[in-house]
């Protein structure tokens, strides 16, 4: 199997207060659930504005990377925070919890991928 998918072919998605998290988050999804033929449930670009954030949240029986392509971040892995920036990696799961928000001012973009274990 083999795919490939433009840029403005991918599901937008918008979504207000994230996980309790602050202002707006934008998720582009690069490929759905359904597309995947692995273990995975989530494959997007997630895009956080200035003072937006997503939510503290726990992953049960998964995992989820954070790949930091774009902007400064502060990350809440598991009870450990810390400063992310471009080319920076966070993974959290079985049963951990992260948030993440752009403390920069500029747009914190994201590759997320959610794998099931």
């Amino acid at each position: 199997m083999g795919m490939i998918r433009r840029s403005e072919e991918m599901l937008q998605e918008i979504r207000e207060h994230m996980r309790d998290g602050s202002g707006k988050v934008e998720i582009s999804h690069i490929f759905q659930r359904h597309e995947l033929g692995g273990k995975a449930r989530l494959c997007a670009k997630i895009t956080l504005q200035p003072g937006c954030s997503i939510g503290f949240h726990n992953h049960d029986e998964e995992e989820e990377i954070y790949y930091i392509m774009r902007g400064t971040g502060t990350v809440n892995d598991d009870g450990r925070e810390a400063v992310v920036t471009a080319g920076d990696a966070v993974l959290t799961g079985d049963g951990a919890g992260h948030s993440i928000a752009n403390t920069g001012d500029e747009p914190l973009e994201i590759m997320a991928v959610i794998l099931l274990y």
